[in-house]
């Protein structure tokens, strides 16, 4: 998969996070996730360093430190509308497999540049195929409007906005 980025979903003002497949029928997979996960994809993906460490940022270090390497990042399934993944681990000769919400396994990703994969069936189920106009451009969004939208998202978002 493709990290294409993130977006926010209008009108509800939901941070999404974009995959897209590389092969076969180019699937989009849209992700619904949090603000801050969106924001530390979107900081990973522009280069953003910020003055201390977030906490994917802290996650990279230690793995790097503990000479651990990530393999993969796979969304494995989709459940009752929610998004499981697993991240993909080698350390001193093992191979571990660790439960994660995609948002935060996408996170380290986007740090690490560690493949990114999602099952057939999630992609079954919840991917859909991008729009191809007359002179065979995709119809999708540019990432750097989707960077745009998700900006003025943060500026305007409220601590409110995510009570229940």
């Amino acid at each position: 998969m493709e990290l294409i980025g993130v977006k926010v979903q209008m009108p509800a003002n939901s941070p999404i996070v974009v995959l897209r497949e590389e092969s076969g029928r180019n699937r989009i997979l849209p992700i619904f996730i949090g603000g801050a996960e969106a924001q530390a994809i979107a900081y990973a993906l522009e280069g953003v360093e910020p003055p201390r460490p977030m906490t994917h940022d802290l996650l990279k270090i230690m793995l790097e430190e503990l000479g651990a390497t990530v393999h993969q990042i796979q969304v494995t399934e989709l459940r009752d509308g929610t998004f499981y993944a697993e991240i993909t681990v080698w350390h001193a000769g093992t191979t571990s497999s660790v439960s994660a919400r995609p948002s935060d396994a996408i996170a380290l990703a986007a740090r690490l540049g560690t493949p990114i994969f999602a099952a057939e069936g999630v992609l079954d189920e919840a991917g859909h195929v991008e729009e191809v106009d007359e002179e065979g451009d995709e119809s999708g969004d540019d990432p750097d409007e989707m960077v745009e939208q998700f900006r003025e998202f943060i500026d305007n978002v409220n601590p409110d906005d995510f009570a229940s």
